[in-house]
């Protein structure tokens, strides 16, 4: 059986210090002798950062827009080449600053994906000093700041030499108040200890279970079909799910016609599928119940004739 890759998302708004912490990684990875790639983003039409990778890295880059919108369905096609090209152990992407930790997420969890990676976890590199003076910002950027906080598996409070005890305090006290028990560092230059960030390794489970560690804030889970869906159970059943679902993505059968299934902020969408594929969902949320999840959606299969 193929091992999957181990990925590891940046996520942190423009200038906190990615590609600083990247560099690191790309160091780390090649004393311990693993086979790493880098998937970088980036807004505008030409790469800033791709010079920090070395040449002997593979490297893909997704210009002139943010792969949380514009870009996903590119991210998965050069994710799925960076898979299919190389015998991989990381792979690590460096996100837009502005895009949001749960779309990058739900990006690289495309069925066509899940055998091949699964993700280790969401590494925020956050300015400091900006987001302690985060209220003279829009509130665009406040809000999307606040989400990196919150979904971060590991943070790295970043340029934090010139801050007072006082407002360090209060980075302390922020994290524990928005991303509870979440391991955290008060740095600069992005310094911090790399083999806590390659330990937010995923643990390998069965379908039906959930696929995160414990450690991880944002869970996933997978539900693999026996047999096709009844379309009226299942849609009475997505009526009722939790809002603490963020994102449903996958390929669900009614009757003879297989569809890819995407669900997005309480609303469904359904795209007919030409190629037989393997029917199951990915879930993305908080406070997942496997159980439950496997309960209802058992419920709404067809039962064989």
């Amino acid at each position: 059986m193929k091992k999957k890759a181990n990925v590891i998302i940046l996520a942190g708004f423009l200038g906190s210090g990615k590609t600083t912490l990247l560099k690191q990684l790309l160091s780390y990875e090649k004393e311990h002798k693993h086979k790493t790639a880098v998937l970088m983003n980036e807004i505008g039409k030409v790469s800033i950062d791709s010079d920090s990778v070395p040449e002997d890295v593979p490297l893909k880059e997704l210009l002139n827009g943010c792969i949380c919108c514009s870009l996903s369905d590119q991210l998965e096609k050069q994710l799925w080449g960076l898979c299919k090209e190389n015998e991989l152990d990381t792979l690590i992407i460096e996100a837009t600053g502005v895009a949001h930790p749960i779309d990058v997420l739900d990006a690289c969890l495309s069925p066509y994906l899940i055998d091949d990676l699964h993700v280790s976890g969401i590494i925020s590199i956050m300015d400091a000093p900006r987001w302690l003076d985060r209220e003279s910002m829009n509130v665009q950027a406040r809000m999307l700041m606040l989400e990196q906080v919150k979904h971060a598996d590991y943070i790295v409070w970043n340029k934090t030499s010139g801050l007072t005890e006082k407002e360090k305090t209060l980075l302390t006290s922020d994290t524990s108040r928005l991303n509870e028990d979440t391991p955290f560092v008060l740095t600069d230059f992005a310094k911090v200890d790399l083999s806590q960030l390659f330990s937010l390794s995923v643990k390998k489970r069965s379908d039906h279970q959930s696929v995160s560690a414990d450690k991880l804030k944002v869970k996933t889970f997978i539900y693999s079909f026996k047999r096709p869906v009844n379309k009226e159970l299942f849609e009475n059943w997505l009526r009722n799910v939790p809002s603490s679902i963020y994102r449903i993505k996958g390929y669900i059968q009614f009757e003879n016609q297989i569809y890819l299934f995407q669900y997005s902020y309480g609303l469904p969408t359904y795209e007919k599928e030409l190629m037989k594929m393997p029917l199951r969902l990915v879930f993305i949320g908080e406070d997942l119940d496997p159980d439950q999840l496997t309960r209802g959606l058992s419920e709404v299969e067809v039962e064989s004739e």
